[in-house]
């Protein structure tokens, strides 16, 4: 009797035992942890969003004696697409990023995260032991390099790969759904980027972070797996709210048959789909960097000690929709002419980013007009007694772009100028004047209905007192900085 008292003792002594030490891992990182290992691990090759295939062969290379390298085949254009694995454990997870060519957020972080993985005698060897004993890791850092060298969505047959998981017309479609289904992932991360007008629905705050458990089905149902995901998700939310409290939204779980997402979620891997948004004051998007890294070495710390399990997937639920209800600009009030009438209107500008050959530049246009008070402007402008004036062209041509300083370009817009002219330089050149240059044409668009350009005057009694150029706001009385991207037209 006594025997079997002990052994019943013993047992629920090693069961406590288990329990205790389970729930001292699941406890989440330090944010200061997480902030010191990016500071110090930081990749400094990449500085800014816009890099190419190239940049990235030699980061990629360095990692050679602690990663192994694979080249998994090669893009439309025959740029490699390269995978690097690391971790002995026996879960595995696979994590890829940039298959939209101009997503590139996450990718950065990945970079930071291998020179993590690499460190050594610097307090961090108990995680990178835990991770490198419990989990095996698949990076896929550039599944689109064609689309990444243009700086565009799309790879080179102009397809949208994360619309191809099940034709797999193209061959980095392909690529991926062979590493996926040659490394079984129990986890995996799909990293992308949304535009910078996602908010958190209802709400002026920009969605920085916005997290999706992929939907498998159309019925949208929560199966292990998926339940896997949100239970991972609600715990990157939980050090989100520490770092950017009350901006992270939940993308909308709608099933879409031809996504990778779903179907990975789908083929038995727990997917966790991490958008990085908007955040002001960001425009390379380095701070959500820092956050990407915090929030993927957090989740894996999560998934190597079973953390998540802690979480729920009501807690996942409970994560704010995302909206997308910001605007660059919203003026409210302004006033339009109308066969002879004038009419108070609500407008709302968007500025898109496009590229060339010279770099990128912004094209902005009326997204919508009239009652726009469920909309958020990151500037908004009361044009209350203010009204709608077009510009006129300056006849004087000038030499070149840099022969027009801003102070003149100012000095001119306050005269009811909206354009000047050049001689030399080439259409589309990108320039930072608060003032539209002309080269091939005398004329620029200008209008305040829905798609129209947003070059005008708001004007008090027929004199200029704010320019809109290319969408951007110009108080002409009370002057501030401005991080203007215009173009030559």
């Amino acid at each position: 009797m006594k025997s079997a008292f002990l052994t019943l003792f013993l047992l629920f002594f090693l069961v406590l035992s288990f329990y205790t030490s389970a729930q001292v891992a699941y406890q989440k990182m330090p944010v200061e942890k997480l902030e010191a290992a990016y500071e110090k691990y930081k990749e400094p090759a990449i500085t800014h969003r816009r890099f190419k295939h190239a940049d990235l062969q030699p980061l990629i290379q360095k990692h050679g004696a602690d990663f192994n390298l694979e080249e998994l085949g090669k893009s439309v254009e025959g740029r490699s697409i390269t995978s690097m694995k690391w971790g002995q454990g026996s879960t595995k997870v696979m994590l890829w990023s940039q298959m939209h060519g101009n997503e590139s957020t996450a990718t950065m972080a990945l970079f930071d995260l291998f020179n993590f993985l690499e460190g050594k005698n610097d307090g961090y060897d108990e995680l990178r032991n835990l991770l490198k004993n419990q989990l095996s890791l698949k990076f896929i850092p550039m599944i689109n390099p064609d689309g990444a060298d243009a700086f565009k969505r799309r790879n080179a047959l102009d397809i949208d790969l994360n619309r191809d998981a099940i034709s797999q017309i193209s061959p980095e479609a392909v690529i991926l759904k062979k590493a996926r289904d040659d490394f079984e992932p129990e986890f995996g991360f799909n990293l992308h980027d949304q535009q910078i007008y996602y908010n958190v629905v209802n709400t002026p705050k920009q969605a920085t972070i916005s997290l999706l458990a992929p939907a498998y089905n159309y019925e949208t149902e929560i199966n292990d797996v998926r339940g896997r995901a949100m239970q991972t998700i609600a715990g990157m939310n939980e050090l989100l709210q520490e770092l950017i409290p009350g901006q992270v939204g939940k993308y909308d779980d709608a099933f879409e048959p031809r996504a990778f997402g779903d179907n990975i979620q789908k083929w038995g891997t727990s997917t966790i789909l991490i958008e990085s948004g908007g955040y002001q004051g960001d425009p390379e998007k380095q701070y959500i960097r820092k956050i990407n890294f915090m929030i993927i070495l957090n989740a894996l710390h999560q998934i190597a000690t079973r953390g998540y399990e802690q979480y729920t997937t009501e807690q996942y639920f409970a994560i704010p929709d995302n909206g997308f209800q910001l605007m660059d600009l919203i003026i409210n009030e302004m006033q339009v002419k109308v066969k002879g009438e004038w009419y108070p209107l609500d407008i709302a500008i968007r500025r898109r980013e496009t590229e060339n050959a010279a770099g990128y530049f912004m094209s902005a246009s009326v997204e919508d007009l009239g009652d726009m008070q469920i909309f958020f402007g990151f500037e908004t402008l009361d044009a209350t007694g203010l009204q709608y004036l077009e510009g006129k062209v300056y006849s004087t041509a000038f030499e070149s772009v840099k022969d027009i300083s801003e102070e003149k370009a100012i000095e001119l817009l306050r005269q009811g100028f909206m354009a000047v002219k050049v001689k030399n330089g080439e259409a589309r050149q990108v320039h930072s004047l608060p003032i539209l240059v002309l080269k091939s044409t005398e004329k620029y668009s200008s209008g305040w209905m829905t798609g129209s350009a947003t070059n005008f005057f708001l004007a008090k009694e027929g004199k200029p007192r704010y320019a809109i150029v290319n969408g951007y706001l110009i108080d002409l009385e009370n002057l501030k900085n401005h991080e203007i991207r215009n173009r030559v037209f």
